[in-house]
């Protein structure tokens, strides 16, 4: 099982020039069509996730990072 630990996340990602927050959804929460003005990441702790970026999906593990590039439409399932 991979263990998330999210101070190391926080930590890596200001120093990368990323901000950092926890969301946690209900199952079967959708977001769809965002387009954001910055880059974003996002990593999974729990659950399951599927991204579609730009019309693209793709499932994603328990602690994977997804890079979501900006100004690209995106919706997580």
């Amino acid at each position: 099982m991979t263990t998330i630990i999210p101070d190391l996340i926080k930590q890596n990602w200001h120093s990368r020039g990323y901000s950092f927050g926890v969301f946690c959804d209900r199952p079967g929460q959708v977001w769809a069509d965002f387009v954001h003005q910055t880059d974003e990441l996002v990593v999974l702790a729990e659950g399951e996730i599927e991204v579609e970026i730009e019309g693209k999906a793709e499932r994603f593990q328990i602690g994977e990072m997804v890079f979501i590039p900006a100004k690209e439409i995106w919706k997580i399932i």
